[in-house]
């Protein structure tokens, strides 16, 4: 055992202090399930923000990042640095609308949106498929990295490790049934404090340890390459060394990939626990600044204590083989961290850890007793009072949090049928950004773009591909999928012509919901024959101060994100470049925000 006992009484007071944090806000949870799950829309931004960062650093994510380190070097980060473009246009494009929408999930949108008993079942259906086989399977991911990292810090058997995750798991459904989103995302501003303090702390004292020898040691240490910022373009990918993109794949990068695929936490306009924050905030403004600091602290701010820590681990442990570079992490833990800090920095993997698990359990349960079990009572003519269905909300937790512990069990089993399904989902976010802008768009664009991207992904990479020598597994993320980029672009081009064919030839949504919708949102873009039908005058469109919004907030995340780079290797004239950039960047966003209707409440 690793852990001395003030290690261990650190652990038992954060538990404490979660299980309290619990209890503190019981009563504000339980009026209704607009409390239970959106915190009575009520979240300041930075709770929001912060709480959406948490939830994407789960324990097993500097564990993947020292991996893609190991292999390619700090521009292997690329992998999910592209998604920044995809992030921030959520934010200036979505934001506000999801908050204006006033509906409890993203399934609600779908009758909100669309009409008929056909997107009454596509909603009842996604409330189980998202709600319970998706997200048992990501928090079942999550576990076994959780296992895993369990085995290796506190050298315990799988058996062990198990019982200890099914404890926390227990731990977490219940602070989160007690609490609902407001004690969830309360607990998740803790919970991210204490994991980017215990990873800077990890980084700093690894970094200047004598296997290392500070940032010129590092460098002495390892090729130049693993500190290149940018994928070479024009290559292919090597086994190890830079990140290398052929032009395909840089263009399925830059043009492509950042909005046509989907997966769960990073969906094209938006989705899942991401929605459900914009949702949760005071208004639309709060909708806004909270999704822009998720996108800076996730992209610009989070990454560069595990990069470092990784690059430190591969002069550290040398002989760790490329499929094991994650362990490096760990052992680093173990083996770096003095008593006291140890306990602080394990402390923080476990909040890395229940932050993650705690909000897949309220938002899947979300799913179930809004979208499914309340929809279902209101079809049979029932109106259930709000207790009932917060007492319903409670026992989907626990029900998702067992389905959750049987699947982690079987994870090696059921793990690359859902990646297959999670990789085959280019084309579906077309619609789901169009939706919001073109009113001609319906449930059966909607249908078509969900079922479109499995055969056209199964036909691509099992008969196409394999006359071309070039089949990728359907074992590895979908990240990977771009190194063999015509499987995307065809699988993109075959969806985006089956939703535009099946949306020609099928009815518009009837003009009363498309109404009531308009109404309720106000968006931008096609939707002149609905303004005209409500009497509405013409309005000067936001879209281009939206674009401008969107690319300078990007260029001003990704130059912060070099500066910070740079003044940690030390290439201090680079720094201050892409500090003059973000300085310029921040001035043209202020402009742009305060200067128009974007921020407007």
């Amino acid at each position: 055992m690793v852990l001395g006992t003030i290690d261990w009484i650190i652990v038992a007071v954060f538990l404490a202090l979660t299980l309290y944090i619990g209890l503190k806000f019981k009563n504000k949870a339980s009026g209704s399930l607009t409390d239970f799950f959106l915190a009575g829309r009520n979240l300041p931004w930075y709770i929001a923000g912060i709480s959406m960062v948490a939830t994407t650093f789960a324990a097993d994510t500097p564990l993947w990042v020292a991996e893609v380190v190991k292999k390619n070097g700090v521009s292997g980060n690329w992998l999910w640095w592209n998604m920044l473009i995809g992030g921030m246009l959520t934010t200036f494009f979505f934001a506000k609308m999801w908050r204006k929408a006033n509906v409890l999930t993203e399934l609600e949108f779908i009758e909100l949106r669309y009409s008929g008993k056909a997107a009454q079942f596509f909603r009842k259906f996604k409330s189980i498929y998202l709600g319970v086989f998706f997200n048992t399977i990501i928090i079942g991911w999550v576990n076994a990295a959780m296992i895993k990292i369990l085995m290796v810090f506190l050298n315990i058997g799988f058996n062990k490790a198990f019982l200890y995750v099914a404890i926390l798991m227990l731990l977490i459904a219940i602070y989160s049934t007690l609490s609902g989103l407001l004690g969830v995302a309360i607990t998740d501003a803790v919970q991210f404090v204490l994991a980017m303090a215990g990873c800077i702390i990890l980084a700093v004292i690894m970094l200047n340890s004598e296997q290392v020898g500070g940032v010129e040691g590092l460098k002495a240490k390892l090729p130049a390459w693993r500190f290149d910022f940018f994928p070479t373009i024009g290559q292919g990918t090597n086994a190890v060394g830079t990140f290398g993109l052929t032009i395909g794949a840089f263009f399925s990068f830059v043009a492509i990939q950042w909005w046509a695929s989907w997966y769960p936490g990073n969906e094209p306009g938006g989705g899942g626990y991401i929605s459900q924050r914009m949702m949760s905030t005071k208004n639309e403004k709060h909708a806004i600044l909270a999704t822009l600091f998720f996108q800076i602290a996730h992209y610009a701010l989070r990454p560069w204590p595990w990069i470092v820590v990784a690059l430190c681990a591969i002069v550290v442990y040398p002989d760790l083989p490329m499929d094991q570079a994650g362990k490096g992490f760990v052992m680093a833990m173990r083996d770096f961290m003095p008593t006291g800090l140890k306990g602080l920095l394990f402390t923080a993997f476990l909040g890395a850890y229940m932050s993650t698990i705690s909000t897949q359990l309220n938002w899947g349960a979300s799913y179930l007793t809004n979208d499914l079990y309340k929809r279902q009572l209101e079809e049979k003519g029932k109106n259930p009072e709000q207790k009932q269905l917060v007492k319903a909300g409670k026992i989907a937790t626990i029900i998702i949090m067992v389905i959750a512990l049987v699947v982690t069990s079987f994870i090696e089993t059921i793990d690359g049928a859902a990646r297959f399904l999670i990789a085959s989902s280019a084309g579906l976010g077309a619609v789901l950004i169009l939706r919001w802008y073109w009113s001609r768009i319906n449930i059966w664009s909607e249908i078509s773009a969900t079922l479109a991207p499995v055969v056209g992904y199964a036909v691509s990479q099992f008969i196409i591909a394999p006359r071309f020598d070039v089949v990728i597994s359907a074992t590895q993320t979908q990240n990977a999928f771009i190194a063999n980029e015509g499987i995307l672009l065809c699988t993109t081009l075959f969806t985006t012509i089956v939703w535009i064919i099946v949306t020609l030839s099928t009815q518009a949504e009837n003009d009363e919901t498309l109404k009531n919708f308009y109404q309720q949102v106000e968006p931008e873009g096609a939707w002149n024959s609905i303004r005209v039908k409500l009497g509405l005058p013409h309005q000067k469109s936001q879209i281009p101060a939206l674009i401008l919004s969107w690319v300078s907030a990007t260029a001003l995340t990704y130059s912060m994100l070099f500066m910070i780079g740079k003044l940690i290797f030390q290439e201090y004239q680079s720094a201050l470049i892409n500090l003059v950039v973000a300085i310029i960047s921040f001035f043209i966003l202020r402009l742009l925000m305060f200067r128009t209707k974007i921020f407007s409440d």
